[in-house]
């Protein structure tokens, strides 16, 4: 099978619902108002309740109460609480998936782990609203649930630890692409920015000069959550999976990794409660 194939499957089971396409169709219109975008999220309690949560969590260290979406929309700006929308309808998109609560589990730890480690790192070197940062983190394996629901035998096949064999390198053998590109595939049919799915398909290249910064950060955000989750039971070092010229060219250093992992350690529960409210009680 082809990664076209797998998508054409993936996108009659893995769809945005009619609300996020309502609310993407205004944010992409200039007339729409904060009142117009505030009414389509207040349709959906799931959803106003998450949008909520989040706005009011450390992630974003407002130091007020936000109690109303048209304030989360006011003081977040439409650009972050579209992020927040993004985030929910994506973890909504695989609710039903055909999969055990405990590979979820893993799943959206991980996921949640690589967001919070390139959040920290953006927000380290100051890059403005480094909260979009989290999106492409928690997105950037989606298409291992593709794979996971077309063809299941296929994760196991791809699953890796042995560190001088990595998993996307696996996966590449085995698919014939990895799963971050099918990642980016079903973000693109999904229609969702270019600026997401285009670093999202280039979360594994060799040569990271070549590429924007948004781009090293989840090259270098994965690796690190690899470090703690993927191989966690063995005595990995940064060095064993990211070389000094790649964290040069970004200025960081394994002090900054190591506190972008105290960070995650610290936040990772709120958010996990938040996006994946199903979770069997594994944390």
């Amino acid at each position: 099978m082809t990664i076209d194939d797998y998508i054409e499957q993936a996108s009659e089971i893995f769809v945005l619902s009619d609300a996020f396409v309502r609310i993407r169709e205004l944010i992409d219109d200039e007339t729409s108002t904060i009142d117009d975008i505030s009414e389509v999220i207040l349709l959906d309690p799931a959803l106003t309740a998450s949008v909520l949560k989040l706005s009011n969590s450390p992630f974003f260290n407002y130091p007020g109460k936000i109690d109303t979406i048209s304030k989360a929309v006011l003081v977040l700006g439409i650009t972050e609480v579209y992020n927040l929308v993004i985030a929910y309808f994506s973890a909504e998109a695989f609710k039903n998936i055909d999969a055990n609560q405990e590979y979820l589990d893993e799943f959206w730890l991980k996921s949640i782990d690589c967001a919070l480690v390139m959040k920290y790192l953006g927000t380290n070197l100051g890059i403005a609203h480094a909260e979009r940062l989290f999106i492409l983190g928690l997105l950037h394996n989606l298409g291992e649930l593709v794979i996971h629901q077309v063809d299941v035998t296929k994760i196991a096949d791809c699953k890796s630890n042995d560190i001088d064999r990595l998993p996307w390198v696996k996966q590449q053998d085995i698919l014939g692409f990895t799963y971050g590109e099918c990642s980016a595939e079903l973000l693109k049919e999904w229609q969702l920015p270019y600026n997401i799915f285009s670093v999202v398909r280039n979360q594994d290249v060799e040569d990271l000069s070549q590429y924007p910064v948004e781009t090293q950060l989840l090259f270098i955000a994965k690796r690190v959550m690899y470090i703690t989750q993927g191989f966690k039971e063995q005595d990995i070092k940064y060095s064993q999976l990211l070389t000094d010229e790649q964290l040069s060219l970004l200025d960081i250093d394994n002090t900054t990794l190591d506190n972008a992992v105290a960070y995650c350690n610290l936040e990772r529960l709120t958010l996990l409660a938040i996006l994946n409210p199903n979770s069997s009680g594994l944390y």
